[in-house]
C-alpha cells in the first residue's frame, strides 16, 4: 500500500510563520511536523509516498528530496501556485497511488496513530479515523454505528485527517479543485465509509497558539 501526506496548503492561520516557511515544515519539539509523518509511516512498513505540494514547494523538494533519509521513496505531486483543496489534491494524486487501497494523511497533523494497523474493509471505499473533538470543533464531524461512519442526530467525533481510500471513492470526479467533504458525504450516504475512533495522542496543529502548546507539551516530556 502507498501513503499521501497532503502538504499543499497555505497555512493562513499560522501566519506570519507560513509567510516563508511551508507549515508541514513547521518544527514541533524540535522536529518538522512532516519528518514525524515520514518517519511514522516508514516504521509501519510504508515505502512509497506520495507528496502534494504547492505553497512554497521548492522549500519541501529541497528539505525532503526522495525521502531515503527516512527510509521512503517519495512521488512528489506538484499542483502549481494555486492548491486543489484536498479532494482535488487527491484526485490528481491517484495515478501516482497504485490500482489497490492507500492511506492519505494531513501533513500538519500531530498524532500517535499507528498507520500500520489500519485496514480497509470489504465493501467500503474510504476508512476514516475519528477523535475526540477537540476544544476548536466542538460539534464534531461524523458519528459511529459500530464501525459504519453516518452523519445526523448522534454522537458526533472528528475527522483526524487520516483515511484510507480507494480510487472507486472518486468515480466520477473531474475537473481540478474541490473539496473532499461531499465525496465523504456521498459515501456516508450510500453505507461505504467505514471508521474507528482513536482515543491516543492528535493535534491539529492549525494555529500559532495550537503550536505553541503542542510544543511546550511536548518539550516539557523530553
Amino acid at each position: 500500500m502507498k501513503a499521501m501526506l497532503l502538504a499543499a496548503g497555505r497555512g493562513e492561520r499560522m501566519r506570519p510563520i507560513t509567510d516563508s516557511l511551508p507549515k508541514p515544515l513547521v518544527p514541533v519539539a524540535g522536529q518538522p511536523l512532516i519528518v514525524r509523518h515520514l518517519t511514522a509511516l516508514a516504521r509501519a512498513g510504508f515505502r512509497e509516498v506520495v507528496v502534494n505540494t504547492s505553497w512554497l514547494a521548492a522549500q519541501l523538494h529541497a528539505a525532503l528530496g526522495d525521502g531515503s533519509s527516512w527510509g521512503v521513496s517519495i512521488t512528489w505531486s506538484d499542483e502549481g501556485p494555486v492548491p486543489l483543496e484536498t479532494g482535488g489534491g487527491i484526485f490528481r494524486a491517484v495515478p501516482l497511488l497504485g490500482p489497490g487501497p492507500f492511506l492519505v494523511v494531513n501533513a500538519d497533523i500531530w498524532t500517535d496513530i499507528d498507520y500500520g494497523a489500519l485496514a480497509l474493509e470489504q465493501g467500503a471505499d474510504t476508512h476514516l479515523v475519528l477523535v475526540p473533538n477537540p476544544p476548536h470543533n466542538p460539534r464534531g464531524d461524523f458519528g459511529l454505528d459500530g464501525d459504519l461512519v453516518v452523519s445526523g442526530d448522534t454522537e458526533r467525533f472528528t475527522y483526524s485527517g487520516v483515511g484510507l481510500f480507494r480510487r472507486e471513492f472518486f468515480a466520477g470526479c473531474s475537473g481540478e479543485r474541490f473539496p473532499l467533504l461531499p465525496l465523504l458525504n456521498r459515501a456516508i450516504a450510500a453505507r461505504r465509509a467505514r471508521g474507528e475512533l482513536h482515543r491516543g495522542a492528535w493535534s491539529d496543529v492549525g494555529t500559532v497558539e495550537r503550536l505553541a502548546a503542542l510544543d511546550a507539551r511536548l518539550r516539557a516530556l523530553q
